[in-house]
């Protein structure tokens, strides 16, 4: 039988979501906990993979087990749970669909501040930036949804079969002040650091550094920029995943300090 695990985690204190021997990942302790409740070995799979210091309002994962438990697996899985990794709901569902194969539509979000903050260090990024050119950074964003091969923006192209994203809407908000901006994406897939390296090169356009049209000139000739700088990792949140079969709300709210106490206070460039 497949369960399918709708979780949210704080990325500053792991190296992303996949297994692997380089430090602690959110997976590694999921399946470390599952085991310590079911005591067999347990391995899991999830809807994708996010980069070390990376958020995730909205995560999934799936389970197979021969048997369902007969116990509150919701309220044990929590409770052994570190802090900054929590289980929202545990759908059983029918047949094998898989946790990231089926997904059709990932978004994420990322936040900039751009003055020193003590509270925002950990989930937002730090930008030192004034007077950026909002209306250069909304023309290069609006390219975006045009181009489907992203290969100029990923940082091992090598690792995939292709590298076609079909990207259905990315924009800019901003809070009341201007002091905090917001980048928004919806895409089919990523490749890595695709959004880090998007929102790197748009910080270069608001700066006067490179023009739209040299951004849209690595799109339309795939040719890779000399430097690719990713964005800040800690400013990123996989903030929803959709399928076909399954359509939640993300349980979790962004902290009050970074969603400036609603959505409506963000406004788009």
């Amino acid at each position: 039988m497949r369960y399918f695990f709708h979780i949210g985690y704080n990325g500053s204190n792991y190296r992303g979501w996949q297994r692997h021997p380089y430090g602690s990942n959110v997976q590694q302790v999921i399946e470390a906990c599952l085991q310590k409740i079911l005591k067999v070995p347990v391995g899991v799979v999830g809807c994708g993979r996010t980069d070390a210091g990376v958020h995730a309002r909205q995560f999934f994962f799936q389970l197979d087990v021969a048997e369902p438990w007969q116990f509150d697996m919701l309220f044990r899985l929590n409770k052994v749970l570190p802090d900054d990794i929590a289980v929202f709901d545990i759908i059983p569902m029918e047949g094998f669909p898989h946790a990231r194969f089926d997904a059709t539509a990932r978004s994420y979000d990322y936040f900039i501040h751009t003055y020193k903050d003590p509270f925002l260090s950990q989930v937002s990024a730090l930008y030192l930036l004034r007077h950026l050119d909002f209306e250069a950074m909304k023309a290069a964003t609006a390219l975006l949804p045009h181009y489907s091969d992203y290969r100029a923006l990923c940082l091992s192209p090598a690792e995939y079969d292709n590298t076609v994203c079909h990207v259905t809407s990315a924009r800019w908000l901003t809070d009341g002040s201007g002091d905090r901006l917001r980048f928004q994406i919806s895409a089919d897939r990523y490749l890595s650091r695709m959004i880090r390296i998007i929102v790197g090169k748009l910080l270069r356009i608001g700066m006067g550094t490179l023009s739209p049209e040299e951004f849209e000139g690595y799109l339309s000739t795939k040719r890779t920029p000399k430097h690719l700088s990713p964005a800040h990792p800690q400013g990123l949140y996989l903030s929803k995943v959709t399928y076909p079969f399954l359509d939640l709300a993300p349980r979790s709210c962004f902290a009050a300090i970074l969603q400036n106490r609603a959505d409506a206070d963000w406004q788009p460039i």
